[in-house]
């Protein structure tokens, strides 16, 4: 609300790296992940909860789910100029309304939810997940192009990599003066056994595991589980963790022989020292941050402009 958001990043109380700009591949995980994060809401303060802008088909379900999973008291709708892109998001239509992992009012809860998931659905104070009783206030714009989706996209775009590079500065010296290359940055070294690895998009062989890690974008995350490892590694996990995220680095290399991760990251010390999990997802590193590297003489690593489309 202060600003476009690259302007005042904050540390969060709670992250979970979700790894992707769309939750539409996976909107179960999407939800545990809601879940968890809001678990450690105490209520202390007003709670502003920003919505997604999928507000179409499964989106609109989603939606629904999400409001009785966090029973707020109000709910703030707004509209295209010149198009209801959905109705009103009254209690009656939230109670009613099949979601898209749970069941109108109509039915019972054991049928909403299945025997088994009732332990995994926590609801605030036992409140029962159909009764919704939030205010609705309703927005009508009266400017055109309001809300048009296709301009959103772009902006989204260009914001989430404004917030990268925004991140990244915070590498730089506080000293006015000449930005640094990445390059030039002394990297954390460390060792392929002492952190566990999972690429949350996509099936990737364990063969192939390092070429997709290599100068990509990972949150560094800290996993329960104490990271065991006969040999030296790497450690594969093979399913996608739901846990805390402390921050974000760069692998800006990866050295085969001595069995280390190259990692550049402003993640401060006492905080790296929790990290023990790297998830990569498909969220790229800006171009500008490849393509402007000062002082390379020839090839800049890790950019083309030799590649085959039709592959």
């Amino acid at each position: 609300l202060p600003g476009p958001p690259f302007t005042h990043q904050q540390t969060p109380r709670k992250m979970v790296y979700f790894g992707q700009i769309s939750c539409e591949q996976d909107t179960e995980r999407y939800l545990d992940v809601v879940k968890y994060v809001f678990s450690s809401y105490k209520k202390e303060v007003p709670l502003v909860i920003n919505t997604m802008g999928w507000v179409k088909g499964e989106g609109l379900l989603l939606l629904i789910d999400l409001i009785r999973l966090l029973s707020p008291s109000h709910v703030v709708q707004m509209d295209l100029y010149d198009l209801k892109a959905m109705p009103p998001l009254t209690p009656e239509h939230v109670q009613f309304s099949a979601g898209l992992h749970t069941k109108g009012r109509q039915q019972s809860r054991c049928k909403q939810l299945g025997v088994g998931d009732m332990e995994s659905w926590k609801y605030p104070e036992g409140e029962d997940m159909s009764a919704a009783q939030h205010k609705l206030l309703y927005v009508h714009p009266e400017f055109p192009r309001a809300g048009v989706a296709a301009v959103a996209r772009v902006h989204g775009c260009i914001l989430r990599d404004m917030s990268i590079l925004g991140y990244l500065g915070h590498l730089q010296s506080p000293d006015i003066g000449a930005v640094l290359p990445l390059h030039s940055l002394v990297p954390y070294q460390v060792p392929f056994n002492a952190v566990a690895l999972r690429v949350i998009h996509a099936e990737v062989a364990p063969s192939n595991i390092m070429y997709a890690v290599n100068a990509s974008w990972v949150g560094l995350c800290c996993i329960p589980e104490e990271v065991r490892c006969q040999t030296d590694g790497p450690v594969l996990l093979t399913q996608t963790p739901i846990c805390d995220c402390l921050g974000f680095g760069i692998v800006r290399g990866i050295d085969m022989e001595k069995k280390l991760y190259h990692i550049l990251t402003p993640v401060p010390p006492e905080n790296l020292r929790l990290v023990n999990c790297l998830l990569l997802g498909n969220i790229a590193i800006p171009n500008c941050v490849l393509e402007g590297q000062q002082g390379i003489d020839g090839e800049i690593p890790y950019v083309t402009s030799d590649y085959n489309y039709c592959i």
